[in-house]
């Protein structure tokens, strides 16, 4: 497996296994992550995507510590939950203490949006805590020793201008939802200019209904997984990685699915700008994920904000 390098120097590997299990895990006795992270790196991630909000922190850092692979070649990221945009060295010192490994990789603000503590009421936008306030703090905890690098999640062009204005320290990544339904062809391009890593979640879509992901039926991927006689999603995670500023946290806890996702490949040409193009075709530029809101495109909010205060009031 192959790694990009960050703006901070540090190496990521292109994939690693998403920990978001569905729901939030509130008990520290989480023995469906641990089972599955222990499972992922024996078979040869090395990279792993969880967060506060997810609630299995504890369950990531116990299957690090039991794997008996030396800490510093196992990546892990995990995120500032919006509760504590407020309080930003409690809720990282609360990750570190979860996690129990000694430092984090990589240490994401997860949303832009920040939430009332104590209510978890959604602050409007340009309200304290600002994301641009949360960030310079986020930026004072490189002083701990504690975390290599920090960078964003779920930022728009449009925000991320707003951040690097007065940003001190450029973030090393930023990880939104990515596919070939939703390529973020311009947000890719603008983080490649300023020095971004990109990182894809749900890079497989997610199932609607009893259906599978849409993005693993089309009848592009499908006529590519055939040419190639690869698993579909073998042929979505190798077009992703091969734009080149991207990585991927794709999550399953089957351990056939994970040595699939571990094998990409390189796309010929004409079959890479073919599915950098499919979201063009009629009703397919869309989210897969309904963050738990159904079909935002309706609702035009995203846990309390506008698609316009998100900035992803223009797909491509």
């Amino acid at each position: 497996m192959h790694s990009l390098k960050l703006n901070t120097g540090h190496e990521i590997p292109v994939l690693g296994m998403g920990c978001w299990m569905g729901k939030k895990t509130d008990t520290q006795d989480n023995p469906e992550t641990y089972e599955m992270v222990k499972k992922a790196l024996k078979v040869g991630y090395r990279h792993l995507d969880t967060a506060y909000g997810y609630g299995n922190e504890q369950a990531v850092g116990k299957a690090v510590r039991d794997s008996e692979i030396p800490r510093e070649e196992i990546f892990v990221t995990t995120k500032l939950t919006n509760e504590h945009h407020g309080c930003v060295e409690k809720g990282f010192q609360e990750s570190l203490k979860a996690l129990g490994i000694g430092y984090i990789d990589l240490y994401l603000m997860h949303w832009p949006q920040a939430n009332d503590e104590k209510t978890g009421e959604t602050i409007p936008y340009g309200q304290s805590p600002t994301f641009v306030e949360t960030w310079k703090n986020m930026e004072k905890l490189l002083d701990t020793g504690k975390v290599k690098s920090i960078g964003v999640s779920n930022f728009s062009i449009k925000n991320l201008e707003v951040l690097l204005k007065e940003a001190k320290i450029v973030p090393a990544a930023n990880q939104v939802e990515a596919h070939p339904y939703l390529p973020e062809a311009s947000l890719s391009e603008f983080c490649k200019s300023k020095g971004i890593v990109m990182t894809a979640y749900s890079p497989l879509g997610q199932p609607h209904g009893a259906n599978m992901s849409p993005v693993l039926t089309d009848p592009l991927v499908k006529r590519l997984a055939e040419k190639y006689s690869k698993p579909a999603g073998t042929v979505l995670l190798s077009w992703l990685i091969q734009r080149g500023n991207w990585t991927a946290v794709p999550k399953t806890a089957t351990e056939s699915r994970m040595k699939d996702n571990l094998a990409i490949f390189e796309l010929d040409k004409e079959d890479f700008e073919a599915l950098s193009k499919v979201h063009q075709e009629e009703g397919k530029l869309l989210h897969l994920c309904d963050y738990g809101q159904g079909d935002i495109a309706k609702t035009r909010k995203i846990f309390g904000w506008s698609l316009e205060d998100m900035g992803w009031d223009h797909l491509d």
